[in-house]
Parts: structure tokens; C-alpha cells; sequence
């Protein structure tokens, strides 16, 4: 079975997309997808060829990824939040013959791209100003700009039974740890997440509406948005928009979502904004759902106490496609991870990479089941250190409990040695995070006078007025009743953002880099 055929078995005249506050339903997207299947055959895309989507989320989204993965092609999601030498960069990695783009990105595509670019043949532009769904297309060619395609009604062409090995899509690493990967993955992976954190998590009715603040490019986002509602006959909520805290508060007045999916960046800004005098109606919500990052245990029961909604953590990456590990909502623990899913299993190593056995001991984090990707496009190297005998090397440092549950303890690349003890950015964080007027907070390895590694705080405060010596003076403080000397920020630095990627998750090598620009 196909992505398209166990998509659209639902009932024709039920809600399949919101988008700008209009409904598409399930016959409306099952006809656009078809028209696309037909476009894209039309251009001569030959099986495995590869196709770029630089589209904001969007039912063209959405039924372009359906078409490109039911007619054997794969599909390239490309990040919109990316620079342009940075979205060239994927272009380049995966050799997409073909992108499906913006209008206003245009002028990209029509001054050096194509000289960059050897593999891309054409570009489409899809233009949404006259009608609800694809009828018509610019396509620039290497030879040939501006010529209008026009897209059939007929049934598409070619729609295929895919191989349990074939590839669908390539989701590229977000880049919190430096240059994103492609991770390679089938349309089974996507039944896969379906069988495990939507049907044990989140237990979707037709009448639930879902909606994603990251976004369709990302692992989390496209089980969000596109695999978890579609695949059970609920209603997705797509913005194209950049999702601020006044986009996704309109959103939950508008459209009524009952599932809200963020990280814990976006949770934050959201109970800010909230706390400022602009009330957040979080009324339609049954649910939420945290990734991208830890959720500090604190956030969690403050938002719950603030809406009487919980908000479930858990941890799932690009390569395993979606959660492997969750809360639940009978079985909820702020500051953990939650349980392993059923058909997923974990483990612990060492240093040595002798198995850990034992409860509350901390190791590197290895994962394995049916959704992981089968390998990184074109990059042979970084394949075999992370994806060995079926198990997938997570780069996470986790700890467990006797109940089961999981707790994050940071990056393993960014976890640091200080007076020869190991530092976890996360257990620091979770300690400044306490001070009231401390909004965000992210912790690095530094190197003191005598250049011996020691921790540093970077701090967003709350209050862009505060005094910021005082609150050093505080800070260090809390730190020094908390925690042990080695583990204590010997520099705080203040700013008025930290860098994140689209998916949330705090770019540390930036500020490392920052750290190395401070001290030259």
C-alpha cells in the first residue's frame, strides 16, 4: 500500500486541512493530490528521482509529498527558515532534479542557483493567487524560463506498490550540532510512527484538529501535520505563517485545534505572551505535546496549572522519524522523557561501550525500530557511526529509573569534562532556569585563564530593564547552594536571544563559536 491509498480511505466530505481558515476536505485533497501526481508525471520525473519541496506548510505541501512518494519518486523537504547558500547545500547533497518553490523565491532560482546546481533540471513555481488548488504552474528550465504548464484532471500515472526498501523522502538534520544530513527513509517508516506514538500517545478521534507550530520539513512536524491526522481520518491545521506567539494564539481562537504540538521554546514564549496581558484561549485544547528538546519539569507544571492542559515530553530525531519515547497521559512525570514505545527498544553504553544494566547511571543513548532511516543520503561515513546492526546512535546522554522512565541529561557533544568530572549542560540549565527573572538559559564549555574547560551560562533575562550585575550576583549564588564547584558557570553572559534552529533546539556550537570570537 501506498501513502495515497491509505490516506484516502477516509469519508469524502470530512475536514482533511484547514489553511487560512478554509476546509479542504478529504474528496478536495484527494483531487489536488491527484492533479499534482499528474503535473509531476508530465515532467517526465522518473522513479527515485529526487524532489525538492521549498514550500511553506500548505495543501500543495501536503499533496505534493503524497504524489512524489505514491509515484515512486522521493521527496526532499527543505527547510524555508534556511539561508539560501543553505538550502543550495540540500539541493546539492540529495541531486533533486526537480524543486516545487514559493513565487516569491523566484529570483533565487533565476541568478546562480542553476550554475550551482548540475543536477536540477527545473523549478515550479506554484502559484496560489487564482484557485484552492494546483491548476497551473511557472516552470523555469535551464533553457527555457517562464513556460506554463498546465496540470490534467485525469487520474495520475504510475502510482506503485512501494518495496519495503524503496526510498520515499529525505528529512535533513536540523543542524543543532553543525552541517545537516539527509536521513533516508520509506513510506513503511511512516505507518511505523503511525502504529507507535499516534495510536499509543495520542489516541486521535475524526474530530480531532491538530496543529504543528514546527514545521512539514522536519520529522516532527510531517507526523504532526500530514501522517498522524491523515492517516486516521482527523483534520490538520496548517499555517504559513512563522508561528510568533500572536500567530498561534489567532490560530486557537479561529480554528479550534484540540492537539497542540511545540517545543519548549515556543511553550515558554506562549505563557509569556500569556503572563504579559494577551490571555491565551486554550480552551479547545485536550492535549499537547513537547520535542526538539527536554522540557524543564518546572514548564511543563506551570503550563499545566496555568491551562489545565498537560503537555506531554518525549524524544524522537530525524533518524527514528518521530517519537521513540513519551509521557502519557495516565502515566505523566515532568522532567522525564517517558517510557520506551512498544516496538521500540533502548539501551545504555559507556564510555567503553560496555552495556549499562543498572538504574540511574548515565550513558549514551542507542535506539532501534521499525521507523529508523536507512542510512544518510550520500554520506557513507557519518552512516556507519551512527547506524550499526539495526541500532542508531542518538548522540544523547540518558539515564533511566527503576519505574522505566527516561531522562535526558544533554548532548553528548556538548557534555564536557570540568576538574576531570563530566558537566551536563541540561542539569545546569535546569538549576538557573529557577531564578524568576532568568527566561532562557544555555550552558557551554568555556576555558578559564589557564585554558582548563569550565562551564558558561549565556542568559536571556526576562526583563530587557533588569540589573544585569545583580542578577550575576544571584545567579552564581543559586548555583553555589545547587550545585558542586566544578560543575558552577564561571562566566555568565547575557543576551537578548539565543540561537535556535527551526525545530527548537539551541544551536551550542554557535555559541561556542561566540565564546572563541570573545576570547581573540
Amino acid at each position: 500500500m501506498n501513502l495515497f491509498e491509505a490516506i484516502f480511505t477516509q469519508p469524502v466530505d470530512a475536514c482533511s486541512v484547514i489553511f487560512g481558515g478554509k476546509e479542504i476536505s478529504y474528496a478536495g485533497l484527494r483531487e489536488n493530490t491527484l492533479q499534482m501526481a499528474e503535473s509531476i508525471s508530465q515532467m517526465g520525473v522518473m522513479r527515485g528521482d529526487r524532489i525538492a519541496f521549498l514550500l511553506n506548510d500548505s495543501p500543495e505541501f501536503i499533496s505534493a509529498f503524497i504524489a512524489t512518494c505514491s509515484l515512486g519518486a522521493i521527496a526532499v523537504p527543505v527547510n524555508m527558515a534556511l539561508r539560501p547558500e543553505e538550502q543550495c547545500s540540500i539541493l546539492h547533497n540529495s541531486g533533486a532534479r526537480l524543486a516545487l518553490a514559493e513565487p516569491d523565491i523566484r529570483k533565487f532560482f533565476l541568478t546562480d542557483a542553476f550554475e550551482k546546481l548540475h543536477d536540477l533540471d527545473s523549478v515550479v513555481l506554484i502559484d496560489r493567487k487564482n484557485s484552492d488548488h494546483p491548476a497551473g504552474f511557472e516552470q523555469i528550465r535551464r533553457k527555457q524560463v517562464n513556460r506554463q504548464i498546465e496540470s490534467s484532471s485525469q487520474p495520475a500515472r504510475g502510482m506503485i506498490s512501494p518495496g519495503p526498501d524503496d526510498p520515499a523522502f529525505i528529512l535533513y538534520t536540523s543542524g543543532s550540532t553543525g552541517e545537516p544530513k539527509g536521513a533516508i527513509h520509506t513510506q513503511a517508516d511512516i505507518f511505523a510512527t503511525n502504529e507507535g506514538f499516534c495510536k499509543q500517545v495520542l489516541n486521535l478521534t475524526s474530530s480531532d484538529r491538530l496543529f504543528s507550530s514546527s514545521r512539514l520539513p522536519f520529522a516532527y512536524g510531517l507526523g504532526n501535520s500530514l501522517s498522524f491526522p491523515l492517516l486516521n481520518g482527523a483534520t490538520t491545521i496548517l499555517c504559513a505563517e512563522k508561528p510568533t506567539p500572536e500567530v498561534i494564539s489567532t490560530i486557537f481562537v479561529r480554528d479550534r485545534p484540540t492537539i497542540y504540538f511545540g517545543v519548549p521554546v515556543v511553550y515558554n514564549l506562549l505563557l509569556e505572551h500569556h503572563n504579559n496581558g494577551t490571555k491565551l484561549d486554550c480552551s479547545s485544547l485536550r492535549l499537547c505535546v513537547s520535542a526538539g528538546e527536554a522540557l524543564p519539569a518546572h514548564l511543563g507544571e506551570i503550563w499545566e496549572k496555568t491551562f489545565g492542559v498537560p503537555i506531554l515530553d518525549g524524544i524522537g530525531s530525524t533518524e527514528m522519524l518521530h517519537m521513540f519515547m513519551s509521557n502519557h497521559q495516565n502515566d505523566l512525570k515532568y522532567g522525564s522523557s517517558g517510557k520506551v514505545l512498544d516496538g521500540y527498544e533502548a539501551k545504555l553504553l559507556d564510555a567503553e561501550g560496555s552495556l549499562i544494566t543498572t538504574a540511574n547511571q548515565e550513558g549514551h543513548l542507542w535506539v532501534k525500530g521499525a521507523s529508523a532511516a536507512r542510512g544518510y543520503w550520500n554520506r557513507p561515513e557519518e552512516t556507519a557511526k551512527t547506524f550499526v546492526n539495526d541500532w542508531v546512535r542518538t548522540g544523547d546522554l540518558y539515564v533511566h529509573d527503576q519505574d522505566g522512565c527516561w531522562f535526558h541529561m544533554g548532548r553528548s557533544d556538548d557534555c564536557f569534562k570540568s576538574s576531570g568530572r563530566w558537566v551536563s549542560p541540561v542539569e545546569v540549565e535546569s538549576i538557573l532556569l529557577r531564578h524568576e527573572r532568568v527566561a532562557r538559559v544555555a550552558v557551554v564549555e568555556d576555558f578559564d585563564d589557564e585554558q582548563l574547560p569550565c562551564a558558561c551560562a549565556f542568559i536571556v533575562s526576562e526583563d530587557v530593564e533588569s540589573n544585569l550585575p545583580e542578577i550575576e550576583l544571584e545567579l552564581r549564588a543559586l548555583a553555589a547552594e545547587s550545585l558542586p564547584r566544578f560543575k558552577r558557570p564561571r562566566r555568565y553572559i547575557f543576551l537578548d536571544e539565543l540561537p535556535y534552529t527551526a525545530t527548537g533546539k539551541i544551536q551550542r556550537f554557535k555559541l561556542r563559536i561566540e565564546l572563541r570570537n570573545r576570547r581573540s
